[in-house]
């Protein structure tokens, strides 16, 4: 009994590596090679896979642009401008890469302390989640819910709770995918430029009656900082103030003058 097993389980073992050679055999035989160029497409991008070029992932992209149906050179924003430079001396083509680096932000200040709560929220901890219940469960439906689905979604691990009831995000880490942005369901999470000073940290649209009452530090469209710093990109737009990053004048005037202090000097915070 004991030799018919034996012999068995030596048949078995022969079987298996005979099938398994045949199997290697016949994958190099059958390979399909890929093509130089494509290859070298594929290298040039940082292998995150995160869609931020629109592509299912950087495959994809590389494939799309191997084969012409995509010909931005710059979509890969993990990879930024060294990428986009590789990219371009493989495929022969001339390419602007002045283009400033963006990361994500965190419109909000609506913390536990500043934020109103409209109910006491006790089911899962995702924002997303949340937001189906009422869009929130902060008086204000535009602010940060803090439950970090951001973070879920972020390669680089460039995001993390504030332990007041937000997220933030460390500009030096992130790779300006934009996954947090396309995640964060009251779009609180947007980009902004690596070398901005000031941004307004708000995202509520409600106007400024509403706005004091569900958040101390919430922007009510008073338009004080177009008028304090004129030359700032100031602009506001349904009750909201953003930047228009493109104009380069004084900003701090704005930022002093801010009555609600939702314009934060991004300097004086680091």
């Amino acid at each position: 009994m004991v030799q018919n097993i034996i012999f068995a389980c030596i048949i078995v073992t022969a079987l298996g590596a005979l099938f398994g050679a045949g199997l290697s055999i016949a994958a190099k035989h059958f390979a399909v090679k890929k093509d130089e160029k494509l290859e070298a497409l594929e290298a040039a991008l940082p292998g995150y896979n995160c869609g931020s070029c629109g592509m299912s992932g950087c495959a994809g992209y590389a494939e799309a642009l191997f084969n012409g149906t995509m010909t931005e050179v710059t979509k890969c924003g993990p990879g930024g401008a060294k990428s986009a430079a590789r990219i371009a001396e493989i495929l022969g083509l001339a390419v602007d890469l002045n283009a400033e680096k963006m990361v994500a932000h965190c419109h909000c200040r609506g913390d536990n302390e500043n934020a109103v709560k409209a109910m006491n929220y006790k089911g899962i901890e995702d924002c997303n989640a949340a937001f189906a219940m009422f869009q929130g469960y902060k008086a204000c439906k535009y602010g940060c819910l803090g439950f970090g689905s951001c973070i879920k979604v972020c390669p680089a691990g460039a995001i993390t709770k504030t332990g007041t009831g937000l997220v933030q995000v460390d500009k030096d880490k992130c790779i300006s995918c934009g996954a947090c942005t396309k995640v964060c369901p009251t779009h609180a999470m947007r980009m902004i430029p690596y070398s901005a000073t000031h941004v307004v940290d708000c995202n509520s649209h409600d106007k400024g009656p509403a706005v004091k009452k569900a958040c101390k530090v919430g922007c009510i469209g008073c338009k004080m900082c177009e008028k304090k710093s004129p030359e700032g990109g100031f602009v506001v737009d349904n009750f909201l103030a953003t930047i228009d990053y493109s104009k380069t004048g004084e900003r701090d005037t704005a930022c002093a003058s801010c009555p609600s202090k939702c314009i934060v000097d991004l300097r004086a915070s680091k």
